[in-house]
C-alpha cells in the first residue's frame, strides 16, 4: 500500500475550474504512478478557504472513481499560504515502495514541493 500526494491550483473559485484542475491532478497521479482506478482505496481532498464552489470529490466520481472512499475538508489556513489550492492524498494498493512514488504538484502548487520540480 502506498500514499501519493498531489496539489494543484485553480485560477478562480468556480465549479468548472475546481473540477477541471482536480481531474488533471488525478489523471497525472494515476499516469505517473501507473495506477488503475481499481487500485485506489481512498482519497482525502483539501481545499483552501477561498475555494467553495464544488467538492473536488465530484471530479473523482466523474472520472470513474466510484468505489473508493472520498473525503473533503478545508485546508488549515495559514497567513501568506498558497491561495486557491486543491490538495489530495491518494491511498492505493501497489507493489511499489513508498520511496518510488511520484508525487504530483501542478500549476502554482509547484512551489509547495520545489524538491520535486
Amino acid at each position: 500500500m502506498i500514499c501519493i500526494r498531489g496539489a494543484v491550483t485553480a485560477e478562480e473559485n468556480s465549479k468548472s475550474q475546481i473540477l477541471e484542475n482536480t481531474r488533471k491532478m488525478l489523471f497525472a497521479i494515476m499516469e505517473r504512478n501507473e495506477l488503475e482506478i481499481a487500485d485506489i482505496i481512498q482519497i482525502q481532498f483539501t481545499m483552501t478557504k477561498d475555494l467553495d464552489a464544488v467538492y473536488p470529490a465530484v471530479a473523482a466520481r466523474e472520472i470513474g472513481i466510484t468505489e473508493a472512499a472520498l473525503m473533503c475538508s478545508q485546508e488549515l489556513y495559514v497567513q501568506g499560504s498558497l491561495e486557491k489550492c486543491i490538495r489530495c492524498a491518494v491511498l492505493c494498493n501497489s507493489d511499489k515502495k513508498q520511496k518510488d512514488v511520484f508525487h504530483v504538484y501542478l500549476a502554482d502548487a509547484k512551489v509547495l514541493r520545489p524538491d520535486l520540480v
